[in-house]
């Protein structure tokens, strides 16, 4: 009867989210009066998910497993989810674990619901909140099935400290060569640079950059705050900044802690992107431009000008905190 979560790693290396679910799967756990087991594939350290409220950790050790498959991933979490008895699964709202979750919900006969903010408000009936409409509303979801699923959206519950003393049981899945009808022949990563679906904080500038020669000053800036670079979808078309940077209701969706757009007048499809993000900061020179209505913090002025002189106090402060 265990609640069931999936922790994310890459390298061997637990994401913040796969810390997130795990207090998420804490929380209702202790409405249910149960317990918590994570499901972990190829990490190292998995005595640190105890802290966030796991009871147990089901270690899968797998070379198949290397490279995400989804249809091998679901046919191993499934069978630990039978196996624990498991009546909730939780799992993040990353792209990797959208594509599991549906594929989980068809072999477990499950409901499933996405962009969950909150825990339920109640056991029986099941009910969770969710976003809706591009973050712009909530709706109140009820899962009738037996089991259910639930895809937490990334910085929603954040991280509660839990201890527990985790036990670690191996597993080995039964897995022919069915789920890998498709091979993952590489990926291909950025190195020593934060990404935008793992960064805290995006740094992100548009056309008022006036071209990618101007882009230091934001490259900085993102150092200097250990934050990911991104951009409007006007930039990556113009081929100033790559694709993987574009951020917005077309590009890649931002829930950061802190997002600073540069340059950025905040069209619809931007705005709708990035609207998940906790606090946003706007830097233009347009007053009148879009973005002041969505961002908590403006600063109207020049960003040759501003941005140049906020990367000196950043400095200075980062200098005297450390």
């Amino acid at each position: 009867m265990s609640v069931l979560v999936y922790t994310e790693s890459e390298e061997g290396k637990f994401k913040k989210t796969a810390y997130e679910v795990v207090s998420y799967a804490r929380g209702i756990a202790d409405m249910m009066s149960t317990t918590v087991t994570a499901v972990a594939v190829n990490a190292e350290e998995t005595a640190s998910l105890g802290t966030y409220g796991a009871d147990k950790v089901v270690h899968i050790k797998s070379d198949k497993l290397s490279k995400f498959t989804a249809n091998a991933y679901a046919t191993a979490v499934t069978e630990i989810a039978k196996n624990e008895g498991s009546k909730v699964v939780v799992l993040s709202s990353s792209a990797n674990a959208k594509y599991l979750a549906p594929l989980l919900a068809v072999d477990l006969e499950a409901g499933y619901a996405s962009n969950v903010v909150a825990l339920p408000e109640s056991a029986s009936p099941f009910k969770v909140k969710r976003t809706a409409f591009t973050n712009k509303a909530f709706n109140h979801t009820e899962i009738t099935t037996d089991v259910k699923i639930i895809g937490l959206s990334k910085n929603s519950f954040g991280l509660k400290e839990a201890q527990k003393d985790a036990t670690e049981a191996s597993f080995d899945p039964s897995l022919d060569d069915s789920p890998f009808k498709v091979e993952v022949q590489s990926v291909d990563k950025v190195k020593d640079k934060v990404t935008i679906a793992d960064a805290e904080i995006v740094v992100s500038g548009g056309r008022g950059l006036k071209g990618p020669e101007n882009w230091g000053m934001i490259e900085e800036m993102a150092d200097i705050l250990g934050a990911a670079t991104a951009c409007s979808k006007p930039v990556s078309d113009m081929g100033w900044r790559p694709h993987s940077e574009h951020v917005g209701q077309t590009g890649k969706p931002v829930a950061s802690n802190l997002y600073i757009a540069v340059g950025i007048s905040g069209a619809i499809q931007h705005l709708a992107g990035i609207n998940a993000s906790k606090t946003k900061v706007v830097i233009n020179t347009d007053p009148e431009a879009p973005f002041f209505k969505a961002a908590d913090y403006g600063i109207v002025g020049d960003a040759f000008e501003v941005v140049p002189k906020l990367n000196e106090k950043l400095k200075e402060f980062k200098a005297n905190n450390s």
